[in-house]
């Protein structure tokens, strides 16, 4: 089943006893409606996750402050510029999982061979991998053999991209060595890469907001 939400009174009522009890508080976690997927954008009724996103920001700032933790937020783009409108500055954003999804896009680009591996290593362990996440992508809909010019484009497919990115534990306990000593010998790439992912993640947060 898929997460229960926080709703604010939860929010609220933990945030009161911690600070009842005297607890500093530097960041909560809750989770937020609508649902997120690992390695996909927000999926969800925006004008609905705002009404509930301010209430809790709220919260936050009178309670605290203290920063809001999306949690599984990474590529949800949607909802970057409502999170950046109500918490202004009081975001905590991890961008771990996707940032290896990224080192995958490098290895696509250069090693078409190895990659071929890894997603025939996804593909093969989605079905148990995929056990401890709340995902909805489907094995039946990743491509087997796409042709070396179309394997970036897996990079921009749902179902891909999350076969790609739960399967990472799987992927290191395979190709550990292999990995780490093509993204050495890549830096540069790899680098390049991260800082466009990572700019497209800061972008939205960039500036003032009424509620800074």
């Amino acid at each position: 089943p898929p997460p229960t939400p926080t709703s604010p009174a939860e929010h609220w009522f933990i945030a009161a006893e911690l600070k009842r009890l005297g607890v500093q508080v530097d960041g909560l976690a809750p989770r937020f409606i609508g649902d997120f997927e690992k390695g996909v954008d927000y999926i969800g009724d925006l004008a609905q996750f705002e009404q509930d996103f301010a209430a809790h920001a709220r919260i936050a700032r009178e309670m605290g402050p203290y920063k809001l933790s999306i949690h599984t937020g990474s590529d949800k783009f949607k909802i970057y510029p409502i999170i950046h409108r109500h918490a202004g500055h009081l975001v905590h954003l991890k961008t771990a999982g996707t940032s290896w999804l990224e080192a995958l896009r490098v290895i696509a680009l250069r090693d078409a061979s190895f990659f071929r591996e890894i997603l025939a290593l996804a593909r093969d362990r989605f079905e148990t991998d995929r056990a401890s996440y709340h995902i909805s992508g489907q094995l039946e809909r990743v491509p087997v053999n796409p042709p070396d010019e179309e394997l970036s484009a897996l990079f921009e497919q749902f179902d891909a991209r999350q076969a790609l990115h739960v399967t990472f534990g799987s992927q290191l306990d395979r190709f550990r060595d292999r990995l780490y000593a093509f993204l050495h010998e890549h830096e540069n790439d790899y680098q390049a890469v991260l800082e466009t992912h990572f700019d497209r993640h800061i972008a939205p947060f960039q500036g003032a907001t009424g509620s800074d």
